[in-house]
């Protein structure tokens, strides 16, 4: 895990578990959809069907990666456009794995660069479909019981393990993605569609 986004879940899930925070509301929606329908749905099912929304999504952004920039980056304290990419690539299989235990320690971080687009691919494929195994054995127990994060044994947070994987797993996707393509535009590579039309591409067209 990247402590950049270590960071940014702190602060995230400060104000999603704080009273009436979204993590909460969302649950309980689901919850009460769920026996209203009385259907035997799962809390990490919604998690996975948007996994899997979002996962061709961000494939569509990593295509775009020119291989002969990958040590390109926007600015010395940036990482490269490899760099980026690759962690984008590894973060499911990362947070997910983090996800298992009940306490973790902030890990020390460095992020290779991939020698290739593909590898970035082939990496971003086999993360999906680890975490998503990994997240299959977790019922609504497991996701609401508490996770806590720790440095040198302090504790740094502790929170429902559902926020954790929405923070980390997916937010932090998100937002790394978004970085990606301020890359792609920098570099003149056409953005492709990612939340409706870019300038680019339309879908709807």
């Amino acid at each position: 895990m990247c402590p950049f986004c270590i960071a940014g879940a702190a602060l995230m899930a400060g104000s999603l578990m704080s009273a009436g925070g979204l993590t909460t509301l969302v649950v309980n929606e689901f919850r009460l959809k769920r026996q209203a329908k009385g259907a035997a749905v799962r809390l990490v099912d919604s998690i996975l069907m948007e996994m899997d929304q979002e996962a061709q999504t961000t494939k569509r952004v990593l295509e775009r990666i020119p291989e002969n920039k990958l040590t390109w980056r926007p600015h010395p304290k940036s990482f490269s456009l490899g760099q980026l990419a690759l962690h984008i690539a590894s973060v499911p299989s990362g947070a997910a794995a983090a996800a298992v235990t009940d306490t973790r320690e902030v890990p020390d971080f460095s992020q290779p660069e991939p020698k290739s687009r593909q590898e970035v691919l082939d990496t971003f494929s086999k993360s999906l479909e680890s975490a998503k195994e990994t997240l299959k054995k977790m019922d609504d127990a497991r996701l609401m019981s508490t996770w806590t994060l720790t440095k040198n044994g302090k504790v740094v947070m502790s929170v429902p393990r559902i926020a954790f994987i929405r923070s980390i797993l997916m937010n932090q996707i998100y937002h790394h993605r978004g970085q990606l393509s301020v890359y792609l535009r920098m570099l003149n590579v056409p953005v492709p569609s990612i939340y409706g039309p870019s300038a680019d591409e339309n879908p709807f067209v």
